[in-house]
């Protein structure tokens, strides 16, 4: 299953899994970047996303606080290409 699968993943790279709420957002956002940017873009997208959040999280921002800040922003970039 997906849980099994990102909890082996998130171990071997050293970082914190994400839950289900998180994961459901992610693949949601991936989804809007697929069909409202550019399909080719979507992993670079997710990758970005991750480092806005890291950035967060290192300037003491909270773990989800973070996501929620850079997943708004991205979002916000997907409208702006989609209005363009």
């Amino acid at each position: 299953p997906m849980e099994d699968w990102l909890q082996t993943a998130a171990g071997g790279l050293g970082v914190d899994p994400v839950d289900d709420e998180m994961a459901e957002r992610l693949l949601g956002v991936a989804r809007d970047v697929d069909h409202g940017v550019e399909r080719k873009l979507t992993p670079i997208a997710t990758f970005m996303l991750g480092e806005a959040v890291q950035r967060r999280v290192a300037a003491g921002e909270d773990r989800g606080a973070a996501f929620d800040a850079a997943l708004a922003d991205l979002q916000g970039a997907i409208a702006v290409d989609h209005d363009a």
